[in-house]
């Protein structure tokens, strides 16, 4: 049996807005200076409150429990209003489904969300019954410590050398490397190609359509879809 762990945040879904809003509110909420766009989605990925720290400094740590709490209170309003609504990147769905339809493969996702945050975008994109085991910030330490996909594979049974990790980060594949899995790394997301490929990733994919190619070439499928 194989194992395929999608990140969320960059991977799955388009959440640079929302995670933008998110973020401005934790910043106002304690006077401090947004950051440029780019440094702000440089941390997509961590969980919250080491994200929250990597950009305001250890100086400021405790600054970061109030911003944490002002951005998951902007998380759950926005959510309550129906605005906190993130596209599935294109060819997402597809991909899933084709993934879904082999009798050898599991999925499972592995994320800096909390569990509310996965168990509403299963909702607003209709994905239930999609991902086996799903491994969240609450769960489990922050990227890039392996514990999410250590805990995946416990969960499913999966071997490391069956097991990959598909994300847009830095911290996603060296979260790979740190479990012993093989990680294949996305461009659509927040960190760039070079990054990946220095964090281990064994394929960088530019689309969906690249990725079902990558994951034959990576785990040497050689069975067809059912």
């Amino acid at each position: 049996m194989y194992l395929v762990v999608f990140d969320c945040d960059g991977t799955l879904v388009d959440s640079q807005h929302t995670i933008l809003h998110g973020l401005e509110v934790g910043f106002e909420a304690v006077g401090l200076k947004m950051p440029d766009r780019q440094t702000a989605l440089s941390i997509v990925g961590l969980s919250l409150e080491p994200a929250f720290l990597q950009l305001v400094g250890r100086e400021n740590a405790d600054l970061v429990p109030r911003m944490c709490e002002a951005y998951r209170s902007a998380k759950v309003s926005r959510r309550i209003a129906a605005l906190d609504h993130d596209p599935l990147y294109p060819g997402t769905r597809e991909v899933l489904d084709t993934l879904s339809r082999r009798d050898d493969v599991l999925l499972g996702v592995a994320t800096g969300k909390h569990s509310r945050g996965v168990a509403h975008m299963v909702e607003v994109h209709d994905l239930h019954g999609k991902f086996i085991t799903v491994q969240t910030a609450d769960k489990a330490p922050s990227k890039p410590h392996p514990g999410m996909l250590l805990q995946a594979m416990s969960e499913t049974g999966a071997d490391p050398k069956r097991t990959v990790m598909i994300g847009d980060t830095s911290f996603d594949m060296e979260m790979a490397r740190n479990a012993g899995v093989h990680g294949i790394g996305v461009t659509w997301g927040y960190h760039v190609p070079q990054e990946l490929r220095r964090a281990g990733a064994r394929r960088v994919v530019d689309g969906f359509p690249e990725l079902i190619p990558a994951l034959e070439e990576v785990l040497g499928w050689n069975k067809e879809i059912a």
